[in-house]
Order: C-alpha cells, then sequence, then structure tokens
C-alpha cells in the first residue's frame, strides 16, 4: 500500500484493488497549505473543525467515517477510537478519533489530534501497529516529548510525522527537529510518498518524513 502526505493531517492511503482513504481533509485558507485535488472511496474525520472536516476537498461521493467504530469498506478494515473530549474529566476538549486502517497485513494508525498518551491498556486494545501517522508539533496535538513516547508506546515499525512548522502552515507549530531530537535522530529518511508491505517492515523503528506537494 502507498502513503501520500498532503500537509497538516491530510493523508492519501491506497493499494490496487482496495477502497483508497484520504484523511482530514482540510479548507486551505485554515490551514495554509494548498488546495486539495483527491478523490477517495473513503474520508475519515478525525475532528469536527474545517482544518479537518472540510468534505468539500475530496472529488467524488467517498463514504465518510467521523467518529467511533468499526468498519469494513472496499477490502480495508476501519477501526475509530475516541481520544480527547470523549470523557467527563475533560468536557471541554475538542473530541478526537484515531483510526487504524488494516491494508492486507499493514496496519496504519492515524492518530488525529491526540494530545494526551494513551494508557498502556488502550494501545493494547488498538492491535498491532506498523505504521504510525503522528503529531509531533505541540498546539493542539502532541508535543515533541509526548509523541516521542506515544510512538515507544505503540513500537510502530515506521513513523511518519504531521503537524509540525513548515513554510505553509498558519499555525504556530514547533519545528520538526525539535521531534527528531527527542527521538535521537539527526537523520531520516525524505520521501514523495511511502510504499509498504509486510515484507518491508523492519524492526528498527524509522522515521520516514514525507513531502507535501506545494
Amino acid at each position: 500500500m502507498e502513503i501520500s502526505w498532503y500537509g497538516h493531517t491530510c493523508f492519501q492511503l491506497s493499494q490496487r484493488g482496495l477502497a483508497t482513504i484520504v484523511t482530514d481533509p482540510y479548507d486551505p485558507a485554515v490551514v495554509g497549505y494548498p488546495p486539495l485535488n483527491l478523490k477517495a472511496d473513503v474520508v475519515t474525520v478525525s475532528r469536527a473543525h474545517p482544518a479537518h472536516n472540510t468534505l468539500t476537498s475530496v472529488q467524488g461521493a467517498p463514504y465518510v467515517i467521523q467518529g467511533p467504530g468499526e468498519y469494513e469498506i472496499g477490502g480495508v478494515f476501519i477501526t475509530g477510537v475516541a481520544t480527547n473530549g470523549h470523557t467527563k474529566s475533560h468536557p471541554e476538549e475538542p473530541r478526537n478519533t484515531l483510526y487504524v486502517f488494516s491494508y492486507e497485513g499493514v496496519n496504519v494508525v492515524h492518530l488525529g489530534l491526540i494530545n494526551r498518551v494513551p494508557s498502556q491498556s488502550e494501545v493494547e486494545a488498538l492491535g498491532p501497529v506498523h505504521v504510525a501517522l503522528a503529531p509531533v508539533g505541540g498546539g493542539d496535538g502532541l508535543n515533541a516529548a509526548r509523541a516521542a513516547e506515544v510512538i515507544s508506546l505503540l513500537d510502530a515499525r515506521i513513523v511518519i510525522p504531521m503537524y509540525f512548522a513548515t513554510p505553509n502552515t498558519m499555525l504556530q507549530l514547533d519545528p520538526l527537529s525539535k521531534f527528531l531530537k527527542e527521538m535521537g535522530l539527526v537523520e531520516v529518511e525524505n520521501l514523495t510518498s511511502l510504499k509498504v508491505t509486510p515484507n518491508s517492515l523492519s524492526e528498527q523503528t524509522r522515521v520516514i518524513v514525507l513531502e507535501h506537494p506545494l
């Protein structure tokens, strides 16, 4: 399967013969990234905000998932799990849903704007995580230190950072270098998109930075 990043928390996941998924389509006027020109069979929304739920940015008539639940669409298993704003102890928090996508042996988790470290039992409930799409720039999501802690808990084989400072974003976020320092990395792999198969997953955790279209 192939993963491409379009800035902010928006990704496209695709594999021949299976459903194409777009996560968190945004309003470019809100986030600063270029307008989207994407097609999808499924759109997932992590948060009820124009930076994450601008459905008009995706062509076609995709099936829209906007909260927790279990789904099987086009050969892809999708699980949505509520994180922020769903308990009485934090009623003021914006709600966030993270999603696990299972593509024929490769499990990808999109963390949305999770803002706290999940418990061990919550992590175990996700099942094995092969690829983690993780916010790392602070703001409404995880800061660098918490992101590194979550990555350790998930034990993901591949980490793709999102939601960090770039020349495009209009948000006040920390630079990617802060997260890389927390991970003890000086250099990372930079790709335009990532192709993943079960056989391509290594034992060592890799941090891969995807380039977004300008």
